[in-house]
């Protein structure tokens, strides 16, 4: 998935430089599609340009010396094929909670407690995420705020579920 993110960004930003890119993919919290590191982007983008899916240009508005990429010919094929590969997945709900669930019954219930706050602490500040950049950001396409807010609306369902799971303890 992080090629397919890596290689859409280049599209949409042709010459963007890694950091660039690193730091759209974090604004936009693609986090919550994939999970994704500083390493794992890095190794990903290097990947791509040995694939000869995107390929270095100068840039000469950049004061310092930059990486900057463009996709290629390549790239675009390789994008297409990604785009249908997970446009068309479908896949079910695969959350760690959800497994650690299966066994709360076998878990001390003050953990449980904690581990359950925890959850509720973590999906609130992805709701008031979500919500700042549905209602801020001005320069998402039509799509991904769509897909943000059918994302918060996810989260706003499991939230009242772990609330509910903490009262009935």
């Amino acid at each position: 998935m992080i090629p397919l993110l890596i290689l859409g960004l280049i599209k949409q930003n042709p010459g963007s430089y890694g950091y660039q890119l690193l730091s759209l993919m974090e604004e936009r919290h693609y986090k919550y599609i994939v999970n994704f590191t500083k390493g794992s982007f890095y190794y990903n983008l290097q990947t791509l340009e040995e694939k000869k899916y995107i390929k270095r240009v100068d840039n000469s508005e950049n004061v310092r010396e930059t990486q900057n990429y463009i996709i290629t010919e390549l790239g675009n094929k390789e994008f297409e094929k990604l785009i249908y590969k997970y446009g068309s997945k479908t896949e079910y709900i695969n959350l760690p909670f959800y497994g650690a669930m299966l066994f709360s019954d076998e878990y001390k219930k003050e953990d449980l407690e904690k581990i359950i706050e925890i959850q509720i602490e973590q999906t609130k500040e992805r709701i008031f995420l979500l919500e700042e950049s549905i209602k801020n950001d001005k320069n998402i396409e039509m799509y991904f705020k769509k897909m943000m807010e059918n994302s918060l609306s996810h989260h706003l369902v499991n939230l009242k579920w772990f609330e509910d799971l903490l009262n009935n303890l």
